[in-house]
């Protein structure tokens, strides 16, 4: 028997794996900009209010995209 043939299936691929970590990491993102948020209405800082709302909004974003590639692949298995 060659490696290939006794090779077990793993229970997710690396490519989903990568993409959940990435997914979990966006979100675990999203929450610290919440606090950060909280913390610059606190200082009266309107400025870094709007700047962290931003920076949330392109993580928000960016997680609803790893989530539709990591919907492909557990479907499809790649893209």
């Amino acid at each position: 028997m060659t490696a290939t043939q006794t090779k077990t299936q793993e229970p997710i691929s690396n490519l989903e794996y990568d993409f959940i970590t990435v997914l979990h990491n966006k979100a675990a993102a999203v929450q610290a900009y919440e606090r950060y948020i909280q913390d610059a209405q606190e200082a009266n800082s309107q400025p870094c209010v709007e700047l962290f709302q931003k920076l949330r909004q392109s993580e928000i974003d960016g997680a609803h995209e790893i989530r539709e590639h990591l919907q492909q692949v557990m479907a499809k298995g790649k893209m």
